[in-house]
């Protein structure tokens, strides 16, 4: 069966922040990759977790695999619009600041044990 994805437009962090929380789940199943996210403290993890739930639901309901079975296989954060917005500075200048967002993919696929 082809693997199964689930895609989380516009999150509020940037990739240089999600990187670290993406790493650490990559290549997990997705019950420990769930537990791993449940206990760390940034704010982010809770919304990368919530895109691994729907990539699980997708594979199970769509595509009728077993949840047990499931690993992530491919888990990125893409670049994303980003608010442009302006600082008033010294002497008449203006400073630009770049909020960024960044789009979480996640992708499922069923262990071959």
């Amino acid at each position: 069966m082809p693997p199964v994805r689930a895609v989380a437009k516009q999150l509020g962090a940037s990739q240089k922040r999600l990187k670290p929380i993406l790493d650490l789940v990559r290549g997990q199943r997705v019950d420990d990759a769930l537990d791993t996210l449940r206990f760390l403290p940034s704010p982010w993890a809770k919304s990368v977790a919530k895109v691994v739930q729907s990539a699980a639901a997708n594979a199970e309901n769509n595509m009728l695999m077993d949840r047990d079975n499931l690993r992530i296989i491919h888990i990125t954060a893409d670049n994303a619009a980003s608010l442009k917005r302006f600082r008033p500075r010294a002497r008449g200048r203006i400073g630009r600041i770049t909020k960024r967002s960044s789009h979480v993919t996640v992708v499922v696929d069923e262990d071959e044990e």
